[in-house]
């Protein structure tokens, strides 16, 4: 008799708490939501490039390959060994430049920007001494035929000296979680120390270079830029015409490819930056010291490649922490 009692008391407490209950549900926003929560189907994770089997040997010390949907990387070939990165290091230049710079300034070409070029044999825009051009069609001048000269004007024009533009982007790597970054011009030019040695203190790694150009193409005047073979600049009465050609070959000879920057010197080796759009996937890249100008090229080529043809699959499911 009493066990029955209970188990009145027990259900008339239920039905008590479900007259309470269900109202809260049905009428009121958080019942709505809790409903919806519970009610709503788990959503089915959009399939991904999954790595299966191995990627294709390259020439290159290190190269890192991102699946930019995902996040994912594809390949991994000593994507955290520090490496100086040559003329790609002028990512960096221009997306500081985008975003803090005031690109309608007028800049003068000084003659320290033609003897950076002539002193350390660099890549040169054919700058002229006197000109005055606007600091964004100096970004031109600086990512397609990779123009130290520009690298220089454009550092100086945006923090006064090349050393205050330099501590900027060490900064700004800081601030892009570029760990394994660091810079000591704006060009990626080789210094030489006091003892006449190559200074080790300018470099990154695949996977940071990957990182920040990630970063970089999210921006749609770089986006823009990189991917330009070529881009005319017409005389006025304050600077000469200028034409400038991309040095990145594979724009006119891989289909899909958006960018991004060659790099080349003794110390770096040939190196490129990549991105390539194929069957709704975005892909970027990273090379560092390859073994000749073209070979760089026919890497990237590869890889891309073999990471487009990934099977496309679901995720594989997140560890429950």
């Amino acid at each position: 008799m009493i066990k029955l009692r209970r188990s009145t008391i027990v259900l008339l407490a239920i039905v008590l708490l479900l007259v309470i209950i269900i109202p809260v549900l049905a009428f009121t926003p958080v019942g709505t939501s809790v409903l919806t929560i519970w009610l709503s189907p788990t959503p089915t994770p959009k399939p991904i490039l999954t790595v299966r089997g191995t990627p294709p040997a390259i020439n290159a010390t290190a190269a890192y390959v991102l699946d930019a949907d995902s996040g994912h990387a594809l390949v991994d070939i000593n994507g955290g060994q520090r490496l100086p990165m040559a003329s790609t290091t002028k990512i960096m230049t221009a997306i500081l430049t985008i975003d803090k710079a005031n690109l309608k300034q007028m800049v003068t070409i000084k003659q320290n920007a033609i003897d950076e070029v002539n002193k350390n044999q660099g890549s040169s825009a054919q700058l002229v001494v006197g000109d005055q051009i606007r600091l964004k069609d100096l970004l031109y001048a600086l990512m397609l035929p990779s123009g130290d000269d520009a690298a220089i004007a454009i550092a100086e024009a945006v923090s006064g000296t090349t050393a205050d533009f330099v501590d900027l982007m060490n900064r700004y790597a800081q601030q892009l979680h570029l760990t394994q970054t660091h810079y000591i011009n704006p060009d990626g030019l080789t210094y030489l120390t006091p003892e006449g040695k190559p200074n080790p203190a300018h470099y990154t790694t695949t996977a940071d270079l990957v990182k920040l150009t990630r970063y970089a193409l999210a921006n749609p005047l770089f986006a823009q830029i990189v991917q330009l073979q070529h881009y005319v600049l017409h005389a006025t009465t304050v600077h000469h015409a200028y034409v400038w050609d991309n040095t990145n070959i594979l724009l006119s000879t891989y289909a899909g490819l958006t960018g991004v920057k060659t790099g080349y010197t003794v110390e770096a080796g040939y190196c490129l930056v990549f991105a390539a759009r194929s069957d709704d996937h975005y892909l970027i890249g990273a090379i560092l010291q390859d073994k000749d100008e073209n070979q760089r090229f026919l890497d990237a080529r590869a890889l891309l490649d073999w990471a487009f043809a990934l099977p496309v699959l679901p995720p594989a499911p997140t560890p429950s922490s």
